[in-house]
């Protein structure tokens, strides 16, 4: 259960939950949970290095509390295995095989606590010709056909930042894998292994296209279907200022909507026309490039032609929809997507900024009942 000294917010609360320390994924899908209320310990080490990110501003280490223990010390993994006795999960990002060697594998771990549930984050796995071979999201989405379905088909295929591989195909399965571990373990008292790989979660993100492919709609190349830049009314267009309007005017009501408020209405009919389709594309490439991003944004604004900015980084909070839904918050100075998804009895908050290297050792050894944390060598 939740203790004394833990905010107990979200659908969550109450669960308890081990983030052994990496990067990338494993942290995301570990802030994923605290955002939802869960009680997230971060076990660092004592020479904690990862990406080149003051700790302060590493917002993936929100809502968390930290430890340190070296896990490489005579009493390392007997630490670990006090949390894990009281935990619900744990999460960790080696390679396989690298906890078993520390001392916290999933058999140490279920030996002191029968229930728990132990995710497995990784890019290859823990089984295959691959699985001991280091890697990043870019090589891992590589083979699984996603990346190939990306960008131009005259260029190279498009870098989506780490986005499809480390946080949609990797963190966000590792997440539902946990939890409908845990709903099991709570329904039987026995927990198990999640093996969460970004090869898996990645292909298994292109279920409907493998099924477009199988019936003969989808083509097997970059830029030739409905949904990678082929079509010239599903894409992104340069505007007079040299910024970008995105367009996604599938249904046919929502084209009309579309080419008569771009001022190309008669050509309307080339929508269904393949044929006309080049045609189609370099009009409205025309036609946007006569105004600027913030003038077609106001030309569509409230309509259903289903037409928007393409914003930076910087620019989006500021979206109208997204501020007044506050899809963005500031908490300690930095501004940061807010706890999504939302609930409407369990109400989610960024409760606290990135969880810092040890600080938070002697509460949690009292919340969690667990005084070897605050032992010399901790």
């Amino acid at each position: 259960m939740t203790g004394p000294g833990t905010p107990g917010r979200g659908p969550l609360a109450g669960v308890r939950v081990i983030e052994l320390a990496g990067i990338g994924p494993g942290p995301f899908a570990a802030m994923l949970l605290a955002d939802l209320g869960a009680d997230v310990v971060r076990v660092d080490r004592p020479d904690a290095s990862g990406l080149a990110i003051d700790p302060e501003y590493d917002v993936t280490n929100r809502n968390k509390r930290s430890v340190v223990v070296d896990l490489k010390a005579q009493d390392g993994p007997a630490r670990v295995l006090d949390l894990v006795e009281r935990a619900d999960i744990l999460v960790e990002g080696y390679r396989p095989g690298v906890a078993e060697r520390l001392g916290v594998g999933p058999e140490s771990c279920h030996a002191r606590n029968p229930r728990l549930v132990y995710g497995r984050m990784t890019g290859w796995g823990q089984e295959g010709p691959l699985a001991p071979r280091a890697g990043h999201d870019i090589a891992y989405i590589a083979p699984t056909g996603t990346l190939g379905l990306i960008g131009d088909p005259d260029a190279p295929p498009a870098i989506p930042a780490n986005l499809v591989g480390d946080f949609a195909g990797g963190s966000l399965y590792l997440v539902v894998g946990v939890l409908a571990a845990l709903h099991h373990a709570r329904g039987t008292g026995t927990g198990q292994v999640v093996d969460a790989a970004i090869v898996d979660g990645a292909a298994h993100l292109a279920s409907m296209i493998h099924g477009m492919l199988a019936a003969g709609s989808w083509q097997d190349r970059r830029g030739a279907n409905l949904l990678d830049g082929g079509c010239p009314f599903y894409g992104t267009y340069e505007t007079a200022d040299g910024r970008y309007m995105a367009v996604g005017a599938l249904e046919r009501q929502f084209f009309e909507e579309f080419v008569e408020l771009l001022g190309i209405g008669h050509l309307a009919p080339a929508r269904k026309d393949v044929a006309r389709w080049a045609e189609l594309r370099e009009a409205v490439a025309a036609r946007f490039r006569t105004r600027t991003r913030d003038e077609w944004t106001a030309v569509f604004e409230g309509t259903d032609a289903c037409v928007a900015p393409v914003l930076s980084l910087r620019e989006a909070p500021a979206h109208p929809h997204l501020a007044a839904r506050g899809t963005f918050v500031d908490h300690g100075g930095i501004t940061q997507p807010a706890p999504a998804p939302r609930f409407s009895g369990t109400r989610t908050s960024v409760r606290s900024g990135p969880a810092q290297p040890g600080a938070d050792t002697a509460d949690v050894a009292r919340d969690w009942d667990v005084p070897r944390l605050l032992e010399d060598g901790a």
